[in-house]
């Protein structure tokens, strides 16, 4: 009766994984033979096991990741023109510590959002914040947020972020206020948070994409100067995985 209500008090003190772990020790007739700081231990693992699993499962579902992706399913095999040890390095989320940018170019289905999204998920697993947006679907929220005077809060989402991938970067022209709106953001997050950015435009052609000649150099500048680029080549993974036997395929 004892070890009932021992167990009961860890659920109510919101200690779920320590009451599990506890009820599977009185199961174990083994683990009567550990001391009491060992078994002692054994809970306080349990218990902090479950509360990483648990925060790592809520910073996914905020990251709002376009596809579900892990830095080692990463296919290192394939010749993309991406040096290996770099995104190696990019795995262990120290360019997000240190604040700079990554950039992500080249053709459409080359693998580039997967890649951006096995990052975001080692960023996650190591408690970093992270979102993933469209850069068009982004520019409306901040319009729509301008309009109804969620604005202010909307910015100071976006600073709570430690990782803001923005993906199809240069798919349409922006005009000067979408212009002026991500030069806001992009300069707010300069110095202190990391951004990825994913296009199928290079880089030297980004210039074009921006009404404002002025308000794209200091866009620019700000992105370009302290980021790590990826510009990867080859055939799109996604005709390669269509190509191959059905039993083959990796789907990544």
């Amino acid at each position: 009766m004892l070890n009932n209500q021992t167990a009961q008090a860890l659920r109510e003190m919101r200690l779920s994984g320590m009451a599990d772990a506890y009820e599977h020790q009185l199961q174990n007739p083994h683990l009567v033979e550990l001391s009491f700081e060992e078994r002692f231990g054994m809970l306080v693992d349990a218990e902090s096991t479950v509360r990483q699993n648990h925060r790592l499962s809520r910073l996914l579902q905020e990251a709002h990741l376009k596809v579900r992706a892990n830095p080692e399913d990463i296919d290192l095999h394939q010749a993309r023109g991406v040096d290996q040890g770099l995104l190696r390095d990019l795995t262990t989320c120290q360019w997000i510590t240190a604040h700079h940018s990554l950039i992500l170019t080249g053709p459409t289905g080359i693998g580039k959002t997967f890649i951006a999204c096995a990052l975001g998920t080692s960023a996650c697993r190591m408690g970093l914040r992270v979102r993933y947006h469209r850069l068009s679907r982004l520019l409306q929220d901040i319009f729509i947020a301008k309009a109804d005077g969620s604005y202010p809060k909307l910015v100071k989402s976006f600073l709570k972020v430690d990782l803001l991938i923005l993906d199809d970067w240069g798919l349409a022209a922006m005009s000067a206020p979408e212009s002026r709106d991500l030069l806001d953001l992009v300069d707010d997050r300069f110095g202190t948070h990391s951004t990825c950015v994913i296009s199928q435009i290079p880089v030297e052609h980004w210039h074009q994409q921006f009404a404002d000649a002025t308000v794209a150099d200091a866009i620019l500048d700000r992105l370009v100067h302290n980021a790590y680029q990826l510009n990867l080549r080859g055939e799109s993974m996604r005709k390669i995985t269509n190509s191959l036997p059905k039993s083959e395929g990796s789907g990544k």
